[in-house]
């Protein structure tokens, strides 16, 4: 990976570590200060105050898993914006495997301002693949062998 795609990786996984911490703060702090958020439902959060806000509030009162993520591209459309997109799963509390129907597919707009990375939009699409059980088997057992490396890791 060439140093401006390891930096975005980077801010991509900053990012998650945010959720995956149910820290809402650590989060939002990896959003342009008029950065966008589209949730897996649809719902939309603008600017890294309301981004902040909502997560808290949502981690206060869900238990929200973590995510698993497999980076499958990184496109810089300009030398200072970049497109990743990478399929995440969730392993629900008291489960020990990948929840199927929470897959999904993420999609960030990340901008370097000042020599910084930082994320403009996430894009959080359900990866339902409607009429294509077989798509949906793909994409979950690609999220178990991440998942069962990192266990390993560990």
């Amino acid at each position: 990976m060439e140093k401006s795609e390891e930096q975005v990786y980077a801010l991509y996984r900053r990012m998650l570590d945010g959720w995956n911490r149910r820290d809402a703060v650590l989060m939002a702090a990896q959003f342009e200060p008029n950065g966008n958020s589209i949730g897996f439902d649809g719902s939309q959060m603008a600017g890294q105050a309301e981004i902040s806000a909502v997560l808290q509030q949502m981690f206060a009162q869900h238990a929200t898993p973590p995510f698993v993520h497999k980076l499958k591209e990184i496109r810089f459309l300009t030398p200072d914006v970049a497109l990743l997109q990478a399929i995440v799963g969730m392993v629900p509390p008291g489960k020990s495997g990948l929840e199927p129907a929470l897959n999904a597919v993420q999609t960030i707009v990340a901008h370097r301002r000042d020599g910084l990375w930082r994320v403009s939009q996430l894009q959080n699409t359900p990866a339902a693949m409607h009429g294509q059980p077989q798509l949906v088997q793909q994409m979950t057992a690609e999220l178990s062998a991440v998942l069962e490396a990192d266990k390993e890791l560990k």
